[in-house]
């Protein structure tokens, strides 16, 4: 039974984590010292000022970041294909339902006492995807199901990272370049645009859940069509 899944995240939404995140910056802002070879006050304070409207300038992109921490961003959709299904999303609810759905739905296709076994495939799936939606639902209470196997190695039977088959362990390699080398649709294609990961929080401020969705599915075949070259089938 293989299981394909890709999540998209957003950064965090809760008020109390933005203003964490605000609280840090002022705290370097203040510890802001100018150089010791610095003698002129004038001098000091220009480039104290400086060095703080430099910190505050980074505010979006220090925020941007939490959508790759599971302590702090979320999921706004999870993709899936099970076997040679087609792909589906779960998206537009509350995080904790799309977990809970998502959830469901494989318990409702595997069966313990049968004899497959679920193999779950993805992308990078064993530094960020799995990792990332183990820390949402201890964030959000939400139980996993057993089958999910959280604290899988790189090697382990119950999943088959692409990246990982291609690259070796410690090595990176996106999805879009093995698209581009095995000729498989690139990123976007599904919905003629440019996005990846990085683009997903403008597509979701602009209110294209949809289209977040339309493209996740699309990652999920995409790593269906590699996964399909590293196996030789």
């Amino acid at each position: 039974m293989n299981i394909y899944f890709d999540i998209e995240t957003i950064p965090a939404q809760d008020p109390a984590a933005i203003d964490m995140i605000k609280a840090d910056i002022e705290k370097q802002k203040l510890a802001v010292k100018a150089p010791g070879n610095y003698k002129d006050q004038e001098k000091i304070d220009a480039y104290i000022k400086a060095e703080q409207e430099k910190l505050d300038a980074e505010f979006d992109a220090t925020y941007r970041k939490t959508s790759f921490d599971g302590g702090l961003g979320e999921i706004c959709c999870i993709g899936y294909a099970i076997d040679d299904a087609a792909p589906q999303s779960i998206y537009g609810d509350t995080e904790a339902k799309i977990l809970r759905e998502f959830y469901a739905l494989l318990q409702q296709n595997y069966s313990p006492s049968s004899q497959q076994r679920p193999v779950f495939i993805g992308h990078n799936i064993v530094n960020f995807d799995l990792r990332f939606l183990f820390q949402r639902s201890v964030m959000l209470g939400v139980k996993p199901p057993m089958m999910i196997p959280f604290a899988a190695k790189p090697w382990d039977e119950s999943i088959f990272d692409t990246m990982t088959a291609w690259a070796g362990h410690g090595n990176r390699v996106s999805l879009d370049k093995l698209c581009k080398i095995f000729n498989i649709p690139l990123k976007g294609s599904e919905i003629g645009e440019e996005i990846d990961g990085s683009k997903v929080w403008d597509f979701y401020q602009a209110g294209r859940i949809a289209d977040i969705a339309t493209y996740c599915e699309g990652d999920v075949e995409r790593t269906r069509a590699v996964y399909k070259r590293l196996t030789f089938q």
